[in-house]
């Protein structure tokens, strides 16, 4: 568990907040450091990847986060890998969950259970480029093969389908005739590690 640092006789309820990932956990990475920077109220509980070995497993090591292997492969059956999933979470009292490059589908079980209190970042402008089987290359390959002028990324709450949560916060980028979707992934990444920490101040703070 991490908790960053306040000064004397400051009362503040900390945020605590489980990160979900796959990958190398980019996302992750700026959060945390954009926080501790900002001295945000937030302490980054536990780190929960299908992916024992991803990069963002061992960052959450590396920074002192509790981390939480679960997938098909600890628990076969659905419904008991929901049940530890959920079990785990309310132990540790988490208050929010971050997306951040988690490639299993949220489960309506915990949606239920943390209703709007689940948040995700998407690599475009949805509505449009959201659904099934649009995530990273595909979709900026989806938006330039549609002749789009602009994209973005967008951070949202999660329900029970795919990218169609109420909207948090987006920012946009120009689609320049020379873009590769490597490019243009590029340019969104960077919107993405600006927008997250702003969309969550937003939920947390600002209400």
């Amino acid at each position: 568990m991490c908790i960053f640092a306040f000064k004397p006789n400051q009362t503040v309820k900390r945020t605590r907040l489980a990160v979900f990932c796959s990958g190398a956990g980019s996302n992750f990475k700026v959060l945390f450091q954009k926080a501790k920077e900002k001295k945000l109220p937030f302490e980054f509980i536990v780190c929960v990847s299908n992916n024992s070995q991803c990069g963002a497993m061992q960052f959450a090591r590396e920074q002192g986060i509790h981390t939480i292997h679960l997938s098909s492969k600890t628990h076969p059956d659905p419904k008991e890998f929901n049940r530890a999933l959920i079990s785990k979470l309310s132990e540790l009292q988490i208050d929010l969950i971050l997306l951040a490059g988690y490639m299993k589908k949220i489960t309506p079980e915990l949606v239920k259970e943390f209703p709007k209190r689940i948040l995700n970042i998407h690599p475009s402008l949805l509505p449009k480029f959201g659904g099934e089987g649009l995530y990273g290359l595909k979709v900026h390959e989806a938006v330039i093969s549609a002749g789009e002028k602009e994209s973005g990324a967008t951070v949202h709450f999660v329900d029970n389908d795919y990218d169609t949560g109420e909207i948090i916060l987006q920012e946009k980028v120009n689609v320049e005739l020379t873009d590769t979707p490597e490019s243009l992934a590029e340019r969104v990444l960077k919107v993405e590690h600006r927008i997250y920490i702003q969309a969550l101040e937003k939920v947390t703070l600002h209400q």
